[in-house]
């Protein structure tokens, strides 16, 4: 039983579609996860081995550490950046392979360092959900000058894209450092209008990435304690929970469960 659980209000339990949390795993030890998850565990949904993180680390630790995500009721997979150069490379089908071994439910499917065609993007799509893998893809370029190409109706028509392929759900873009990408602008605040429009695209499929404290309240304020959050460093999982559950003065009263 939790603390002053009389006082305090449950929230969706897993597995959960909505009010999901996807953690940034930036190559954390296992004692590490295994301490997080200990204490912030029922509140992690995803856990992505950012970048290409998972390529500098044994078999054996990428194992144990996705068997341990696993446990938890978290769904582990290794970023897209990871999935680009294995594109690059033309070892996808040995990249799909590699990651089932090392225990990964999950597949990023992305372009934001490269570019790939929709039929590629499709394929990929396709195959990764034909190997039994829950899959993620992502929207955005993480060159700001390159994702500034991209409109409002661009992100619309790929979001659309993507969840027609087969994608699971859609990662909007704002890289670590949220700002001057997709719906932020380069001081980090949301772009109304912009998420507006892209929320009105098949909205309970998208997880905004939000690694800013004022970005995860802003879109807990606008679209309630379980919109789908991402990018959330390790060390803010239960800081964002308390959020959601208006247990801290930005949205103290201003949520509902």
């Amino acid at each position: 039983m939790k603390a002053f659980n009389f006082i305090t209000p449950d929230r969706l339990t897993k597995p959960r579609k909505n009010g999901i949390t996807m953690m940034l795993d930036k190559g954390m030890g296992l004692n590490a996860v295994e301490d997080l998850l200990e204490v912030s565990g029922e509140y992690v949904d995803l856990a992505k081995f950012g970048w290409g993180t998972s390529a500098l680390h044994t078999k054996d630790l990428i194992k144990d550490k996705t068997e341990m995500y696993l446990s938890y009721d978290i769904n582990p997979y290794p970023g897209g950046t990871l999935f680009e150069l294995a594109c690059l490379k033309n070892k996808f089908d040995e990249f799909l392979n590699e990651a089932d071994k090392l225990g990964f439910k999950a597949i990023e499917i992305s372009d934001g360092s490269t570019n790939i065609s929709q039929k590629d993007r499709k394929n990929a799509i396709m195959e990764a959900k034909e190997h039994g893998f829950l899959v993620i893809t992502e929207v955005g370029k993480k060159d700001p000058s390159e994702d500034h190409k991209l409109d409002v109706s661009n992100r619309i028509d790929l979001i659309n894209f993507d969840i027609n392929a087969g994608a699971d759900k859609v990662l909007i873009e704002a890289r670590e450092g949220g700002k001057d990408i997709g719906i932020y602008d380069e001081c980090g605040n949301v772009k109304e209008d912009e998420l507006e429009a892209l929320a009105k695209a098949n909205g309970e499929k998208l997880i905004w990435e939000a690694p800013l404290k004022n970005q995860q309240t802003y879109l807990i304020l606008k679209f309630g304690a379980n919109v789908n959050l991402g990018n959330i460093a390790h060390e803010e999982v239960t800081a964002l929970e308390t959020m959601r559950r208006g247990l801290r003065g930005d949205t103290l009263g201003k949520v509902d469960l």
